[in-house]
């Protein structure tokens, strides 16, 4: 299976693909929110020379389209299982899940149990996401849900040039060192009207998805790694934001018990958490999201 990278009719929409590999198990990988696949270049690049790699934009990211209604996990759910159909997958496949890309393996995950062989939740969006909230953070909690609905939702009535113009669109450090073309692929995504419809969407939607994961059942009892971001890391990179470190280091416990609780939802899981990796372990630490990936299929 060579490299194709095109666009699949899924319930009437356009999802823009990424297939790669010729041999091996799948790997399917779900990129975090507002996030494309192509930050993922070097992992897939190397999991492909071992496994087959599919990846996707979700609807209104890329070159996806929007397609009609909410944007949420049981849409993901639905896109990814005819995306399994179209290439007529028949065997289980392993899902890695960045950030709410790890929201949506969790939710296919107890939907389709039978089509799992393994997953990798990578700083992954909790179902216990509501606890965050109840933390008394007067600095952080000014960047509320309600404030990025808002901001996306203006952001979508914007056009190329407008955005272009507002968001001045850049890379970090970490982008900086891939390919020149997946550089110019990740600043154009960033200007894309829809993507913010979309966001906006995902935000406005993901507290309910989470209770709704949580009635679905139990997590199938696959092999299951949980990667967390480096907690001291973490403080000292945003403290650099004039946040204060008492909020950091309140938001960071909370988050890392939310990720170890992850641990939890199989016998076969593992705990890890990345040093030296902030949110983006991808980015940050990809030799050791490609060290995970090996490490649940040779289980």
């Amino acid at each position: 299976m060579r490299r194709i990278n095109h666009f699949i009719n899924i319930h009437n929409n356009r999802i823009e693909v990424l297939l790669k590999g010729d041999q091996g198990p799948l790997i399917v990988v779900l990129p975090g929110m507002g996030c494309s696949y192509y930050e993922w270049n070097e992992i897939i690049q190397t999991l492909s020379k071992t496994y087959r790699v599919l990846a996707f934009h979700r609807r209104g990211l890329g070159q996806s389209g929007l397609g009609n209604g909410s944007q949420n996990t049981s849409t993901v759910v639905s896109d990814l299982d005819e995306l399994l159909n179209h290439f007529k997958i028949d065997e289980p496949v392993y899902l890695v899940g960045h950030s709410y890309g790890g929201l949506c393996v969790q939710h296919f995950a107890n939907v389709h149990p039978e089509k799992v062989a393994g997953v990798i939740l990578v700083d992954s969006t909790s179902v216990e996401l509501k606890e965050l909230e109840k933390l008394d953070l007067p600095v952080l909690n000014q960047d509320t849900d309600e404030m990025w609905i808002e901001k996306c939702t203006e952001y979508s009535t914007k056009d190329k040039q407008e955005l272009l113009e507002i968001i001045r669109p850049s890379l970090n450090e970490k982008q900086r060192r891939l390919p020149t073309t997946i550089q110019n692929k990740l600043l154009d995504f960033q200007v894309n009207p829809t993507l913010y419809k979309a966001m906006a969407s995902e935000i406005k939607e993901w507290t309910k998805d989470a209770e709704v994961i949580m009635r679905l059942g139990s997590f199938p009892d696959c092999p299951l790694i949980v990667i967390g971001r480096d907690k001291e890391y973490t403080i000292e990179s945003q403290s650099e934001n004039g946040i204060p470190e008492w909020e950091l280091r309140q938001l960071e416990e909370k988050w890392e018990e939310l990720i170890t609780n992850q641990s939890k939802l199989s016998s076969k899981s593992e705990l890890i958490f990345a040093s030296d990796s902030g949110h983006s372990v991808h980015l940050d630490r990809p030799d050791l999201v490609i060290e995970c990936v090996h490490k649940v299929v040779e289980q």
